[in-house]
């Protein structure tokens, strides 16, 4: 009976079938192989988003110690700069104060010395044209008083504002560690 189907179209078929057969077993290694690649793959997918949804967190992270680290050293700067003119200004204010005492003081000597019996009495007869110069002697310099004053008042303000600008570029502007 088996003899029966052995004719070509049986051998044919057998033929067939057993290439069909090699066929399926290939295509399920294949199937099985590309599975095992697909959850390789997969599994790799995934770690590349944890990764990448980390990497992002750090960064969020980093910008937000950075901007707050900005914020801290901008405070900083701000303020040490505000101490400095603040005493700039203090001691613009004692040196200003002082000279205008001084001046004031010299003014007073001046008129004392130029008229020193007016304290005392009824005033004196004057020498002759040739000593009585005092109000000249006071600004022999060139200056008049209140001119000398206005420019110890400027070369005080200058001075000062030198050392500002001094003590402002000693401030250091980059984020401290």
């Amino acid at each position: 009976m088996i003899f029966r189907f052995l004719n070509i179209q049986g051998i044919a078929g057998i033929a067939v079938s057993v290439a069909l057969g090699i066929l399926l077993v290939v295509q399920k290694a294949e199937t099985r192989h590309w599975r095992k690649q697909s959850a390789s793959f997969e599994q790799l997918y995934r770690q590349d988003r944890e990764s990448f949804a980390s990497t992002v967190a750090n960064y969020h992270l980093a910008a937000v110690q950075a901007r707050a680290a900005d914020q801290a050293n901008a405070q900083r700067v701000a303020a040490d700069q505000r101490i400095i003119s603040e005493r700039t200004e203090h001691d613009f204010e004692t040196r200003l104060a002082a000279a205008r005492a001084d001046a004031q003081r010299l003014r007073i000597s001046a008129q004392a010395t130029a008229n020193p019996g007016a304290r005392r009495g009824p005033p004196m007869p004057s020498l002759s044209g040739g000593t009585g110069s005092t109000a000249e002697a006071a600004g022999q310099d060139g200056l008049p008083p209140a001119d000398a004053l206005i420019a110890t008042e400027q070369a005080i303000q200058l001075d000062e504002l030198i050392k500002w600008v001094r003590e402002q570029a000693k401030v250091d502007t980059n984020t401290k560690p």
